[in-house]
């Protein structure tokens, strides 16, 4: 047995890594790799003496034995992995593993404006949200906390991307890797970046939280794959850089569907999804009025719908604004789909939608609803295309204007400005498809995003 977790998944070049490593093997060295066009070797450690822990719960510090790790001031920034190998060998393998801990080396920024630096967000706070390490998470044995109200987890435990034991089922389409880790979705999605000439540098979303200033340093902030949890802190830096000119794209879907509590200086959080007083951090509530995330994205999970299991529907999305400059160079009219015919379909496994009025495939007519407003849908948003989300999908949630599984459920492709711009792709399988290259529109649009959104 040979486990770890990072006491902070985030370190600058020339700070010190501490990790938290647990094992019964006399012996152990760090193997560490950056993520790049696939992993990159970048150092070896002697081998360390060996010190054996006790599993915790899952809402525990687990205090296993600290090793420190001083990072080289010539690291780029980037995803790591410090790979946890004992005497007898342990093959690396991004998806699989569970001896190995995420962490990222942030960079420098000082590109906002006209610089056009790219700025990465690992979902973090989602990946924890889902790892079921000790026992439980926010969807199975959920400890309670009492103040703030809610399931409590830690982030000193292994797991929390890659490392740990991810609650939820295998993605139909793609088994080499769970859902809800940085192999599922970033990895693919950073690969394609870096052969494609991009040179991002990268946070979690707890750097976010911790420094208001973090974005302002960068032109564009790329979130991609389920990014579901977020803190208010994190969600207010972002708004503000928006609103001071900064640019967004999310390229992934259920994003900012609850609201988490960083508690005990950044070593846990807190979520209440339910119990007496109800789920008080589903719809953000700030001040006693709710604070819907279509604010933020111009979309939300309410409008869209899930399919977790087996083989999903879906034709594809259907174009409505094919002059618009996010279609330039794919040739795609109004009316026409695209990712319907991809391995997994582009849309899905969970969207987010626009509340729409109407949508009519054959004509290319997708119109908002009059009262979008009412919803907090920003105003200016532009519907580019949508894929319709049929009576057949596992969850369609309660519309704000309907009952439950009434009214225009879809994956919504949108954009708006508010002195910054805002994209997003209403998919949380973008990156999946974008990787495969199955269909090349799906790279065009990301390339004209990225460098209308960048520059």
């Amino acid at each position: 047995m040979i486990q770890g977790y990072p006491s902070r998944a985030s370190v600058a070049p020339g700070e010190r890594l501490v990790l938290h490593i647990a094992t019964d093997a006399p012996r152990f060295r760090v193997v560490f790799y950056r993520w790049g066009d696939g992993p990159v070797p970048m150092r070896e450690t002697c081998w360390l003496d060996g010190r054996y822990a006790a599993r915790r719960g899952a809402a525990e510090d687990w205090q296993w034995p600290a090793y420190e790790f001083e990072i080289p001031r010539d690291w780029p920034s980037a995803v790591y992995i410090a790979h946890l190998d004992a005497p007898d060998g342990i093959p690396f393998d991004l998806a699989m593993t569970s001896a190995a801990a995420l962490f990222v080396v942030r960079g420098e920024g000082n590109g906002g404006g006209d610089g056009g630096k790219l700025l990465y967000k690992i979902p973090l706070a989602t990946y924890h949200a889902y790892n079921a390490t000790g026992g439980g998470c926010f969807y199975v044995n959920q400890p309670r906390s009492q103040e703030p109200p809610g399931a409590r987890v830690s982030l000193h435990r292994p797991g929390g991307g890659i490392g740990g034991e991810t609650w939820g089922a295998l993605d139909h389409y793609d088994t080499s890797s769970p859902r809800q880790t940085v192999a599922h979705w970033d990895a693919r999605f950073i690969r394609w970046l870096l052969q494609n000439g991009y040179a991002p540098e990268f946070c979690t979303d707890f750097d976010i939280h911790h420094d208001p200033a973090l974005c302002s340093r960068y032109r564009l902030l790329l979130c991609v794959g389920h990014d579901e949890y977020w803190s208010e802190a994190t969600r207010d830096h972002v708004e503000a850089f928006v609103g001071q000119g900064g640019n967004v794209a999310f390229f992934g879907a259920n994003l900012c569907w609850w609201r988490i509590h960083v508690v005990d200086d950044g070593a846990a959080m807190v979520c209440h999804q339910g119990g007496p007083r109800g789920a008080l951090d589903r719809w953000w509530p700030q001040t006693g009025a709710r604070r819907p995330e279509d604010a933020l994205t111009g979309l939300s999970y309410r409008h869209g719908g899930g399919w977790w299991d087996g083989p999903r529907e879906t034709e594809g999305y259907v174009v409505q604004e094919p002059d618009h400059w996010a279609f330039a160079g794919t040739g795609l009219c109004k009316g026409d789909t695209f990712g319907g015919n991809t391995t997994p379909p582009l849309v899905g496994y969970e969207c987010d939608g626009a509340p729409l009025e109407s949508f009519d495939k054959t004509r290319g007519r997708i119109t908002l609803s009059p009262d979008a407003q009412r919803c907090a849908t920003p105003p200016g948003f532009q519907v580019l295309a949508a894929g319709l989300l049929g009576s057949g999908w596992q969850e369609r949630p309660p519309r704000e204007m309907h009952a439950a599984n009434e009214g225009i459920h879809t994956a919504t492709m949108g954009v708006f400005t508010r002195t910054g711009t805002v994209f997003s792709a209403g998919t949380t399988d973008w990156a999946q498809v974008l990787a495969s290259g199955q269909d090349a529109r799906v790279g065009i649009i990301t390339r004209n995003v990225i460098e209308h959104l960048l520059h």
